[in-house]
Order: C-alpha cells, then sequence, then structure tokens
C-alpha cells in the first residue's frame, strides 16, 4: 500500500510540473520568426567580430612572449 501511495505521489508531482511548464510557456512572449533571424544574425556577428579581436590578440601576445623568450636565450 505504501508504494502505491509513493507512486501516485510522485505522478502526481510530475503531472503537476507539467501543468505548470505548459501554463508558463502560454505566458511567454514569442518573438517572430523575423525578430529571431535578426537576433540570430546579430549573435553571429558579434561572435565573429569577438573570435577575431581574441585571434589577434593571441597572435600579438604569441609573438611578444616569443620575443622575449628569444631575447633571454
Amino acid at each position: 500500500m505504501a508504494k502505491a501511495q509513493v507512486l501516485r505521489r510522485r505522478q502526481n508531482f510530475i503531472t503537476r510540473i507539467a501543468r505548470e511548464t505548459v501554463g508558463e510557456l502560454r505566458k511567454v512572449s514569442w518573438p517572430t520568426r523575423q525578430e529571431a533571424t535578426q537576433l540570430t544574425v546579430l549573435v553571429l556577428a558579434v561572435v565573429l567580430v569577438s573570435s577575431a579581436i581574441l585571434g589577434l590578440l593571441d597572435l600579438l601576445f604569441q609573438r611578444a612572449i616569443g620575443a622575449i623568450i628569444a631575447l633571454g636565450v
């Protein structure tokens, strides 16, 4: 009997969570396809620019440290 109650409570818990999740998702203001596309392009552009900057900084520091090490040898 105790196992049945635990199983029922667990099912009620899962059912409640699922219902609450669906209810919250209905409240969300979803972007239009155009907005989602524009934001995706913006994110990709920022990632590319950031990657290029970090790559250049990495190259500069690599060469600077290499030059410092070469002077010490």
